[in-house]
């Protein structure tokens, strides 16, 4: 890894130490459910920071399945009230609305800054060298995260909840860990897509596992699943679909067009 690949790589480590923080706190204050649509806006925001970074082919169905999927995180926003829980504040609330919302934006200048930066190395960029930037920008968030729990004093309260947590204090530990483990699939499979194809592609991966964090919210934590939620899913859901339909006609297209010109050419 040459230097200005290795500071590029700090420099979204920490980015993605922020936005660790912003989701923490956000999703600390909200249902899950609700949570899951505010993130899916991320899609959006990768989008238009794309557009500005490295300008990705943007399709009729692209433009269509984001606005959809845009469409059904305004819809949520809209009825916020109905869904806080009965032991927040107003205004904790709404502090971790903004706050999701500011990580869904952020995550969402990471991606393409991602590509970006692959694109400006100059160095050849193999998914080695992928895994080594992912390394250095977890280690930075890990580093910015810790020195945030050090002076919070956070480190001190992981004993206490780990006694006070319900299916026992060495699940709670397991879970930690899981947690860890599983973090790091999604950040590794989210940076291996950016390499393999684009930034966009992987917000939209994101964005179309909507459904499966709503329905497990449902089943497991028993929350309240109001109308305009149903709304935003159905959006999110058709909005997703959208997109990677696009992508099938789009691929039978090209394949049609390399076809056509084999036969040219034989």
């Amino acid at each position: 890894m040459k230097p200005p690949v290795f500071v590029a790589s700090v420099v979204l480590g920490l980015l993605t130490g922020i936005d660790d923080f912003l989701y923490a706190y956000g999703v600390a204050r909200l249902p899950i459910s609700t949570s899951a649509l505010i993130i899916s806006t991320q899609l959006a925001f990768t989008a238009a920071f794309a557009f500005l970074l490295v300008k990705p082919k943007f399709t009729p169905f692209t433009i269509n399945s984001i606005f959809l999927l845009t469409l059904g995180a305004v819809v949520l926003a809209l009825h916020t009230s109905s869904d806080r829980p009965a032991n927040e504040s107003k205004i904790r609330y709404f502090m971790g609305f903004f706050m999701t919302l500011g990580a869904s934006a952020l995550y969402g200048f990471v991606l393409p800054a991602i590509e970006l930066t692959y694109k400006k190395a100059k160095q050849t960029v193999t998914y080695s060298l992928v895994m080594e930037m992912q390394m250095v920008m977890s280690f930075s968030a890990t580093v910015f995260c810790s020195i945030g729990m050090i002076f919070h004093g956070d480190f001190k309260a992981i004993p206490r909840e780990a006694s006070e947590y319900e299916l026992g204090q060495s699940t709670y530990y397991v879970v930690l860990v899981l947690n860890a483990v599983f973090w790091q699939m999604f950040f590794m499979g989210a940076v291996g897509v950016i390499f393999s194809a684009s930034s966009l592609l992987s917000g939209i991966i994101i964005a179309a596992l909507l459904p499966v964090t709503e329905s497990l919210a449902v089943l497991f934590y028993h929350e309240k699943f109001q109308v305009e939620k149903g709304l935003a899913l159905v959006l999110s859901l058709w909005g997703s679909l959208n997109y990677f339909y696009g992508e099938f006609q789009e691929n039978k297209k090209m394949k049609k067009q390399n076809q056509a010109l084999e036969t040219e050419i034989t």
